[in-house]
């Protein structure tokens, strides 16, 4: 049998690790991605008002957003393997780019359903959490936890931060700027991903954060769309699996799903102005980038499961109490909500992305895309029945108190993730060749 032996050139000295230089590339292209999907929480009442469509109708656009954001993760992941993450992330912005840009001439409803469910949700969702799964595997082995709490809190920051400068345009000039603003605001970003962001450390002569040369693993350049679906099929045998990908519908739910979209429109109902809302949206993104980051600190060091059935359990809690707090004037019971809500906006990625590592190893970026897609389906599913409760019975607060249940239906779950992988290993085949290899070493 012939062995081939590859020389590694030794790594280069650099005075900033290159870590941190696609660590903050990565950061302003979640933040501009997610200037999309600030608009249309703030534009309900203003398409309603010209178009007259209903609030079911323009939730199922948002909903269909909502759904391929989440399902083109894991197939996004795959794709920067085969790839590259610069190629990718590019060709998301430019594809979210036309799509929010060409809703200024639409007319219809199924227009909005095609430019902004269908081609801003594909490229949204292929700058996704996977792709912070992505880069935090391929260039930290140490601070995983705190760089993907602070990655995470950019992409759900820049949605939440955004609103009130969408809700002063639409008010200024209308909601076609808003929608030409988010445009520029992505392409903007499309320059420094060119010059900045790298796939691996060892393009640069350089070895992942905190890590050596081994750890700089050897991209799969074939079978994107196998990849996924594989990774699919292998973690679907294993119950943290469905466990977290359970929890994380209901996150996707009571979040993205039901409070960024319908929040303005439900304090509006009861007089609040639509920019002192946005404004209390953007207060959640300014404490969910503290949230977020604390609990990626946290992830380092506390068993992430005792921070899911802690984050779930507070937030049901919190949306119990919601419908009580709503009213034309701003009191300090709702400022009070807004920032424990921000603190737990997404602060239950950085566990849930430990425990897809501690349980399904090097495939963690594929298997978290599919648990995020989960979250994805919980937001499209609460977007279009949040409307949906409100046509039907004049009021949102059905809405909150079911999804305050789900909550701590979550909490249940995450109690319930056993606490070590299988004995097997903590990485899951994911093709054939994979097991018979598995198998060999068992």
């Amino acid at each position: 049998m012939l062995s081939v032996v590859t020389s590694i050139a030794a790594p280069r000295t650099h005075r900033v690790h290159p870590a941190w230089w696609v660590a903050g590339v990565t950061l302003l292209a979640l933040v501009g991605a997610a200037a999309f999907r600030a608009v249309p929480g703030v534009l309900i009442e203003p398409l309603r008002a010209e178009f007259g469509w209903s609030v079911t109708t323009i939730s199922a656009a948002v909903a269909v957003n909502m759904a391929l954001y989440g399902l083109t993760a894991p197939f996004a992941a795959a794709l920067m393997e085969r790839f590259g993450i610069r190629r990718v992330v590019v060709g998301a912005l430019l594809l979210t780019a036309t799509g929010s840009g060409l809703t200024v001439f639409m007319t219809a409803s199924w227009q909005l359903v095609l430019l902004w469910g269908f081609l801003v949700g594909l490229g949204t969702g292929s700058m996704a959490l996977s792709l912070v799964a992505t880069v935090t595997g391929r260039w930290f082995v140490a601070r995983r936890g705190l760089v993907s709490g602070i990655l995470t809190a950019g992409g759900a920051t820049g949605q939440l931060v955004f609103l009130p400068l969408v809700a002063w345009a639409d008010t200024t000039w209308g909601w076609r700027s808003a929608s030409l603003g988010t445009t520029a605001a992505a392409l903007a970003v499309v320059p420094l991903v060119l010059w900045l962001l790298r796939d691996r450390p060892r393009d640069v002569g350089a070895v992942p954060y905190g890590g050596t040369a081994a750890d700089d693993v050897d991209p799969v350049r074939t079978g994107a769309a196998r990849t996924a679906v594989r990774g699919l099929v292998s973690a679907v045998r294993s119950t943290p699996f469905w466990l977290l990908a359970g929890g994380f519908f209901i996150c996707g739910l009571s979040t993205n799903g039901l409070v960024q979209p319908h929040f303005i429109p439900a304090a509006h109902d009861h007089g609040m102005p639509i920019t002192t809302a946005a404004g209390l949206l953007a207060v959640v993104g300014v404490f969910d980038i503290a949230g977020t980051v604390l609990s990626g600190w946290l992830t380092d060091r506390v068993d992430p499961r005792v921070l899911l059935l802690a984050y779930y359990g507070l937030r049901g809690l919190s949306l119990f109490l919601l419908p009580t707090l709503f009213g034309p004037d701003l009191h300090v019971s709702m400022v009070a909500f807004i920032v424990f809500y921000g603190l737990d906006w997404v602060a239950t990625v950085p566990p849930t992305l430990a425990l897809c590592r501690e349980f399904f190893g090097p495939r963690a970026p594929v298997v978290f895309g599919w648990v995020f897609a989960s979250h994805q389906v919980g937001s499209a599913f609460a977007a279009f029945g949040g409307g949906v409760i409100r046509d039907v019975t004049g009021s949102y607060d059905p809405a909150w108190l079911v999804a305050g249940a789900l909550c701590i239906a979550a909490a249940a779950m995450s109690f319930l993730i056993p606490r070590r992988p299988a004995a097997a290993g903590t990485a899951l085949p994911t093709d054939p060749e994979e097991a018979a290899a598995a198998q060999a070493h068992g």
